[in-house]
C-alpha cells in the first residue's frame, strides 16, 4: 500500500532537483555564500559602533585606582633598642572627570556620525555590486552555453555535409575539393568545440566563486523576448541621478564632510579645554589623621605654544579637504560617464537585437535556399556550410546582444544609485525553465 506513495514522493523530489535555477534563486545563494558580500556585512557591523565610540569622548570617565605598600624596617627606642617597625598602607581613589568644553572631542563625535554613515553607504554599494556580479556571472554562463550549443549544432551539420560530400565523391557527382572543404570545416569546428567547453567551465567556475557551490542547471532566456527600454527614456535624468545618488559619489561627499570636521578638530588645538573633576579617597591607616576625603572642582588647560604643530596640522587638513572636493568632482564625472555609457549601450543594444532578429530570419531563409540549391546542383557544399555558419553565428550574436542589453540596463540603474533586489524580478521574468 505504501509503494505508490513512495514512488510519487521520489518522482516529486526528482522533479524539484531537475528544476533549473533562475536568477533570483542564484542571487539568494550568493547572499548566503558570497565572501565579498559577507565581508561587507561585517564591515557594516563594525562601522555601526562608530557613534558609540565618538559619544564616549563627551561622557563622564570614572576610574577606581589604588595602591598597597608595605614598609619593612627597624626603629630605635629608648630602653628597648631596635624594634620592628613594619607597616602597610592602602590608598584608594575613585575619580570622575566630565568634559565641560572640548571642541576637538565634539568634532570627533560629529565625525563618528559621518563614519557610520559611510559604513552604511559602503554596504549598500556592496549589495548593488553583488546584484551586478551575480547577473553578469549568470549571463556569462548562458553565453558560454549558447556558444557551445551553436558550435555543436554546427558540428552536427558539418558532419552531415562531410558524409554527403564523401558519398557524392564516391559516385562521381562531386570533386575531391568539396570533400576537402567539408573536412576542413569539420576539423575547425572540432577545435572550436574544445575551446567552447573550456570557456563554459571557466564561466561556471566564476559563478561558483560567488555562490559557493557548483551551479546547477540555469534557466535560459525565453525565445523572442522583448527587452523593455530604460525609463525615463531621456538621458538627462539618469545623468542627474548619477551625479547626486551614485554610491561612490555619496561616499566621497561624506569624505568631504569628514575632512571639514578634521580641519575644525585640528584648529581646536588652540582652544582651552574645561573639565569637571570629582574624587573620593580613602587611606588605611589614615594619613595625617585623615582617613576619608572628597573633592570636586574644575580643571582647565590653555595651550600657549606647541612648536607650530597645530598650525601645520591645520594647513595639512585644509589641503586634504581640497583634495576630497576634487575627488568628489571626479567621482561625479565618472558616475555621469558610466550612466551615459550604459544608457547609450542599452539603446544601441535594443537596436542591435532588432537588427539581429531580422538577420536570423534572413539567415534561415538563406540556409534553406542553399540546401535546396545543393540538392538540385546549383549550389556546392561550401555554400551550404557558409550558410550554416552564418545562421549559427547570427543566433549566437543575437543571444549575446540580449544578455548585454539586459546587463547594461542593470548597470544604468547602478550608475544612478537606484539598483535594488526588486530590479531582478523583471529580468527573471524573461527566463524559462
Amino acid at each position: 500500500m505504501q509503494r505508490p506513495l513512495i514512488a510519487a514522493l521520489l518522482a516529486s523530489a526528482f522533479t524539484l532537483n531537475a528544476q533549473a535555477a533562475d536568477l533570483i534563486q542564484v542571487y539568494q545563494q550568493a547572499l548566503a555564500n558570497d565572501a565579498t558580500y559577507a565581508s561587507a556585512r561585517n564591515s557594516l557591523t563594525a562601522g555601526q559602533e562608530r557613534i558609540t565610540q565618538g559619544r564616549s569622548l563627551l561622557l563622564p570617565q570614572v576610574a577606581l585606582q589604588g595602591t598597597h605598600s608595605r614598609f619593612y624596617g627597624d626603629q630605635e627606642r629608648a630602653g628597648l633598642g631596635k624594634v620592628s617597625a613594619d607597616s602597610h598602607q592602602n590608598h584608594y581613589v575613585l575619580a570622575l572627570s566630565q568634559p565641560l568644553f572640548n571642541f576637538a572631542s565634539w568634532q570627533q563625535y560629529e565625525q563618528s556620525k559621518l563614519s557610520q554613515a559611510q559604513a552604511e553607504v559602503q554596504f549598500a554599494q556592496a549589495q548593488q555590486d553583488l546584484i551586478v556580479r551575480v547577473a553578469q556571472a549568470y549571463f556569462d554562463v548562458l553565453t558560454a552555453q549558447d556558444n557551445l550549443a551553436s558550435i555543436q549544432a554546427q558540428k552536427s551539420a558539418t558532419t552531415e555535409q562531410l558524409a554527403s560530400a564523401k558519398r557524392n565523391f564516391e559516385v562521381g557527382t562531386q570533386t575531391i575539393t568539396d570533400t576537402h572543404e567539408a573536412q576542413a570545416a569539420y576539423d575547425l569546428v572540432v577545435a572550436q568545440e574544445f575551446a567552447a567547453i573550456n570557456a563554459l567551465e571557466v564561466a561556471r567556475t566564476a559563478l561558483q566563486q560567488i555562490i559557493g557551490t557548483a551551479p546547477s542547471t540555469l534557466a535560459t532566456l525565453r525565445a523572442g523576448v522583448t527587452i523593455a527600454p530604460p525609463q525615463p527614456a531621456t538621458i538627462e535624468p539618469w545623468i542627474s541621478a548619477a551625479e547626486s545618488d551614485n554610491f561612490a559619489v555619496a561616499l566621497q561627499r561624506l569624505n568631504v564632510e569628514i575632512a571639514k570636521r578634521e580641519i575644525a578638530r585640528n584648529r581646536a588645538g588652540h582652544l582651552p579645554t574645561v573639565d569637571l573633576t570629582a574624587s573620593s579617597t580613602r587611606d588605611s591607616p589614615p594619613t595625617n589623621g585623615i582617613q576619608r576625603g572628597n573633592s570636586i572642582g574644575i580643571s582647565w588647560n590653555v595651550p600657549i605654544f606647541n612648536g607650530f604643530a597645530v598650525t601645520s596640522k591645520v594647513r595639512e587638513t585644509i589641503a586634504l579637504e581640497e583634495k576630497s572636493r576634487n575627488d568628489l568632482e571626479a567621482n561625479k564625472r565618472t558616475a555621469a560617464q558610466n550612466a551615459r555609457q550604459a544608457f547609450l549601450s542599452v539603446n544601441s543594444g535594443l537596436a542591435q537585437v532588432k537588427a539581429l532578429e531580422a538577420a536570423e530570419v534572413s539567415s534561415k531563409s538563406a540556409l534553406e535556399s542553399n540546401k535546396l540549391g545543393y540538392q538540385v546542383g546549383v549550389r556546392i557544399n561550401i555554400d551550404v556550410l557558409n550558410a550554416q555558419r552564418q545562421l549559427y553565428s547570427t543566433q549566437r550574436d543575437l543571444a549575446k546582444a540580449r544578455y548585454d542589453t539586459i546587463m547594461n540596463g542593470l548597470r544604468l540603474k547602478a550608475a544612478a544609485g537606484t539598483l535594488k533586489e526588486d530590479d531582478l524580478a523583471p529580468v527573471n521574468a524573461l527566463l524559462t525553465n
